[in-house]
């Protein structure tokens, strides 16, 4: 069994208020299945799938995991890019009652996936030959046998229609030296296109409040922490989402976000509770994501700020007047500049400004009927389901008054139920009044919109001045010239720490450092805020779901790979 927060009383509570319903995942599948079986419902760059045929495949794969060995509460593991054997695996744990670990990232090199895949005690993976990065020098095939709960390791081929090849794991936990087998089969279409599966499939697991998926953070600060939900607190925001947002069966919704990561679970839920089509991208295919975009019929794109930058400058590029027929666009992951937001709306895209973690999901965002104002300079209010309030940074357990920054705190069914294995870091993400705090800085307006401000650990201090980097990412963002920006400190014997601007300029662009700090200074950024040191880069580092790798640019900067000039900002006579 797996310790989990669940708690009788808050469980009530999320039933009577309609947060929890009592599908299962695989539950919805089901239904949509039988409800329109031809209509397409799942895709990549090279698969489409009708619902039945997704069914069919999921129950397949059920099957064969049962067979293996594999009981409920189990952890299965995916590692691949993103496909749609990514989604089935997912739904065949859901089934089974397996618990799904897919954020791996294949940034990862093989000796960190075989540390988690033994940190989880991993009973099935699921992978591709080539993928990780360092494949070429440390294949993981050749370290699997260091995981001693391993009982099934799958190898899928390029994509869904090809061979793959599955080793079968002989050894248990107590033995030194597991005897491996291979079985090259087959997957894709033949298998899935005749009635019901052989005998033996296990009745499907209906209880929604189990374990059904284990993430680990993709933050980026410290040791990530793996994070448990159940089916209901994963499908309580995305039934949200499509209700606040319309979306239906005739929404085709394109995944830009790598499906190992948590904004790829918020496409999966909203593709099961509303029945739409889900499409998914891939990057390193080589297709570009506008174009996928626009083949692929989208009208609902998921992603990050840094996804939209680049289609925007896409569009800007191929002097386009619109997204195809994409008419919203979800942003989360990290505060969206302004600037990117008013860009959408004069494309006809109303952007959709999200806030959320993978502990508790897209838990808040804009909707469609909100003002431009609200779009464009704030996250809106929490979905139906879950509370937020402002905390003092210092002192969690106080709440601020609103138009305070403080800490972001919140409750309700849309969160977690805990850290994996981990009791200490479970219990020290709650305030005494049992509110997760986020370690995220925001304020609510007069509207009662959320506006984040930053990380608490992103905070600059300068000489006990507090400076919070969002503030003036967003507004170097207005400048017609720069692509992309990130600020970082830059330690200061005096002074503690200093602002460091970097950014990415547009193509054909030459920024003079003073220029900008004039732009800054135009916007209304205090001169108590400016930054003191400035750096235009070739591309920023990233993690895997996109996001700025602050803490490699302050590396970088300490080791010398990168050598921001020191600027200093001069009020006009």
């Amino acid at each position: 069994m797996m310790l989990t927060l669940h708690d009788p009383q808050k469980t009530r509570e999320n039933y009577a208020s309609g947060a929890w319903h009592a599908d299962t995942m695989f539950g919805l599948l089901q239904q949509h299945a039988h409800a329109r079986p031809d209509s397409i419902a799942l895709r990549d760059l090279f698969t489409t799938l009708t619902w039945s045929q997704v069914l069919q495949a999921v129950e397949q794969l059920a099957l064969e995991l049962h067979q293996a060995g594999l009981s409920a509460g189990d952890r299965v593991a995916i590692w691949l890019p993103s496909r749609v054997e990514s989604v089935l695996v997912f739904m065949a744990c859901s089934r089974n009652g397996y618990v799904c670990c897919p954020s791996l990232h294949q940034s990862y090199t093989s000796g960190e996936i075989i540390t988690l895949l033994k940190r989880i005690r991993c009973k099935a993976f699921f992978t591709t030959l080539g993928y990780g990065s360092d494949a070429a020098t440390q294949p993981i095939a050749t370290l699997l046998s260091e995981v001693p709960t391993l009982i099934r390791t799958c190898f899928y081929g390029a994509t869904f229609a090809d061979a793959t090849q599955t080793i079968e794991h002989q050894a248990v936990e107590h033995q030194t030296t597991p005897h491996q087998t291979i079985d090259q089969g087959t997957t894709g279409l033949k298998t899935i296109a005749g009635a019901a599966p052989a005998p033996g499939l296990p009745p499907a697991d209906t209880n929604p409040d189990k374990i059904v998926y284990l993430a680990f953070t993709s933050g980026t600060t410290g040791l990530p922490k793996g994070v448990m939900h159940s089916d209901n607190t994963l499908l309580a925001n995305g039934r949200m989402m499509v209700r606040d947002w319309h979306h239906d069966q005739h929404s085709i919704l394109v995944a830009l976000s790598p499906l190992s990561h948590h904004i790829g679970t918020v496409s999966i839920e909203q593709w099961l509770a509303a029945g739409l089509q889900l499409v998914i991208h891939n990057f390193a295919a080589g297709k570009p994501a506008l174009d996928w975009i626009i083949e692929s019929q989208g009208t609902y794109v998921m992603g990050v700020p840094t996804h939209a930058m680049d289609i925007l400058e896409d569009v800007r590029r191929r002097s386009l007047t619109a997204m195809g027929k994409v008419t919203s666009f979800y942003m989360a992951g990290s505060p969206i500049p302004r600037e990117v937001a008013e860009q959408f709306l004069r494309i006809g895209v109303t952007p959709q400004n999200v806030y959320g973690m993978t502990e508790n999901g897209s838990h808040q965002y804009t909707l469609p009927t909100d003002p431009t104002s609200t779009i464009v300079a704030t996250c809106g209010r929490a979905a139906q389901g879950y509370e937020v309030r402002i905390f003092d940074a210092e002192h969690p357990d106080h709440e601020v008054a609103q138009g305070q920054v403080g800490e972001i705190g919140g409750r309700g069914g849309l969160l977690m139920l805990g850290y994996f294995d981990d009791q200490t870091a479970t219990e020290n993400s709650f305030n005494r009044s049992g509110w997760f705090m986020s370690g995220d800085l925001g304020v609510f307006d007069e509207q009662g919109c959320l506006q984040i401000v930053g990380r608490k650990k992103d905070l600059i201090i300068r000489g006990g001045h507090n400076i919070h980097p969002a503030r003036i990412e967003d507004l170097t963002h207005r400048h017609p010239d720069v692509v992309k920006a990130a600020v970082f400190p830059i330690a200061d014997d005096r002074l503690g720490e200093r602002v460091c601007l970097s950014i990415l300029q547009r193509a054909g662009a030459t920024i003079d450092p003073q220029q900008v700090l004039q732009h800054l200074h135009e916007v209304g950024l205090s001169k108590y805020d400016m930054p003191e040191y400035f750096i235009v880069l070739p591309a920023f580092p990233l993690t895997a779901s996109g996001k700025i790798l602050k803490r490699e640019l302050i590396e970088m900067t300490k080791r010398g790979d990168i050598k921001p000039l020191p600027v200093r900002w001069k009020a006009p006579a």
